[in-house]
C-alpha cells in the first residue's frame, strides 16, 4: 500500500520550493513509516534547495522532526507503531570500524530507507539528510527512528534531531567543556545559540558570544552568554583576548562556517586551547593558517558533525533534562507554521529573525 501525503520539495537549484503530492510507500524490512507531527527549518534545507550540498533534485525538505511510529516493516525490533521518535540522520551501522572500536558517534556507515518516496508521476525522490520531513509522512530507516518521552511538544522535540543538538553537542560533546572553562561561541544563530545553551549546562564560568546582529546577540544573553561582542564594532579576537585575561579562551567554537570567523577563532583561543568548527563551509571555502602558527600553539582543532551526539544515548537524556526544566529548548521556537510557509521561514531565516520556524502538521 502506498500514503498519499502532501509534501515540500525543491525542484531545481535556486527555485522556490512548493507543496505537492508525495506518494510513500508502506514500510519494508528495517523501514519505518513516520507521521511527521513538527519539522524545523534548517539552514541545511536550504542548502539543498540552492544546491550546495547536491544536485540530486527534486529533493523532498525536511529532516529536523519528530513523529509517531505509523507502522514498521520485518525485522525491525524495538520499535512499534504508536511510539513518539525523533528522526535522526545517524542511523548507527554497529559493524563499521567505528562502532567496532567503540565509537558509534562517528559511524562510516549510516544508512536511509531503501525504498525511494516519488512524485505522483513515479519520479524519484531525494529525502534531505535521508529523512524528508517537510511531508505529513515519512519512510525512514528504522535506526533513523529514537523513542524519547511523548511528553514533550513535537516542534520542540524536533529540533534535537539537527541544529540545537549540533550546537550543545560541540559544546558538550566534541568540545568537552567542563567547570570553569571559558568558552567563546562565534556566530549566535540557532546551532551557536546551542553551543552557548550547552557551554551553560557544563558548568563554564564565561560565555562569550560574538555576531554581527545585536538581536541574536541579545539571544545568546537570554540562552547564558556573560558577555557578548558585536563584531562590526570591535575586533572579536582582541575583544575574546581582553575578556580572558589576555589569554584567549579554553574553548572556541564557530558556528559560521567561514576562513575569516575560523581564522578568528583560531587566534582567540588559549595556547593549549580547543576550536571547534561545527559551522558548515561551502565547497570552495579554503583556510590558510601559518603552519608555524599552528604548531606553537597546541591544543586541538577539531569539527563537529552533528555535535558528535549519539542518539539513542543523547536525545533521551535532553528530553528528560528539558522535562525537568533545566534544558529550555522552546526558547529556539520562533514561530510554528504550515507546510506552504517553507519558503516565507527561508527568506526569514536569512534575515536573521528567526532562531527557528517550525513546520506543525
Amino acid at each position: 500500500m502506498a500514503h498519499e501525503v502532501r509534501g515540500v520539495i525543491a525542484r531545481g537549484k535556486g527555485a522556490e520550493v512548493a507543496v505537492t503530492t508525495v506518494i510513500v510507500p508502506d514500510p519494508g524490512p528495517g523501514e519505518a513509516l513516520v507521521r511527521v507531527r513538527a519539522c524545523g527549518v534548517c539552514h541545511t534545507d536550504l542548502h539543498y534547495r540552492e544546491g550546495g550540498i547536491g544536485e540530486d533534485f527534486p529533493y523532498l525538505l525536511g529532516h529536523e522532526a519528530a513523529g509517531t511510529v505509523e507502522a514498521v516493516g520485518s525485522d525491525v525490533t524495538g520499535l512499534e507503531p504508536g511510539d513518539f521518535v525523533i528522526l535522526n540522520w545517524r542511523a548507527v551501522c554497529g559493524q563499521c570500524r567505528a562502532c567496532r572500536r567503540g565509537r558509534p558517534w562517528y559511524c562510516f556507515a549510516t544508512h536511509n530507507a531503501a525504498q525511494k518516496m516519488t512524485l505522483t508521476d513515479g519520479t524519484t525522490l531525494s529525502p534531505a539528510l535521508g529523512i524528508g520531513a517537510f511531508a505529513e509522512k515519512t519512510l525512514v530507516a528504522a535506526g533513523q527512528c529514537t523513542k524519547v518521552d511523548p511528553r514533550i511538544r513535537p516542534e520542540v522535540a524536533g529540533l534535537l534531531g539537527c541544529g540545537v543538538m549540533a550546537g550543545l553537542g560541540a559544546a558538550l560533546n566534541t568540545a568537552a567543556v567542563s567547570r570553569g572553562d571559558s568558552v567563546a561561541v562565534i556566530g549566535c544563530g540557532g546551532v551557536g545559540n546551542a553551543a552557548v545553551l550547552g557551554a551553560r549546562l557544563a558548568g563554564a564560568r564565561k560565555i562569550i558570544a560574538v555576531d554581527v546582529d545585536p538581536g541574536k546577540l541579545a539571544w545568546a544573553r537570554d540562552f547564558g552568554a556573560t558577555d557578548v561582542i558585536n563584531s562590526r564594532e570591535a575586533d572579536p579576537v582582541e575583544s575574546i583576548r581582553a575578556l580572558t585575561e589576555e589569554n584567549g579562551a579554553d574553548v572556541v567554537i564557530e558556528a559560521v562556517g567561514r576562513p575569516e570567523t575560523y581564522t578568528q577563532a583560531f587566534y582567540a583561543r588559549d595556547l593549549a586551547g580547543t576550536v571547534v568548527l561545527v559551522g558548515v563551509p561551502t565547497p570552495d571555502m579554503k583556510l590558510e593558517l601559518p603552519l608555524l602558527d599552528f604548531f606553537g600553539r597546541g591544543g586541538s582543532l577539531k569539527s563537529s558533525w552533528y555535535g558528535d551526539c549519539l542518539p539513542s544515548r543523547d536525545f533521551p537524556m535532553l528530553v528528560d533534562l528539558h522535562l525537568q526544566g533545566r534544558l529550555p529548548l522552546e526558547k529556539f521556537v520562533s514561530e510554528t507554521i504550515a507546510l506552504d510557509k517553507v519558503e516565507d521561514a527561508f527568506a526569514k531565516m536569512q534575515r536573521g529573525e528567526v532562531l527557528r520556524s517550525v513546520v506543525v502538521l
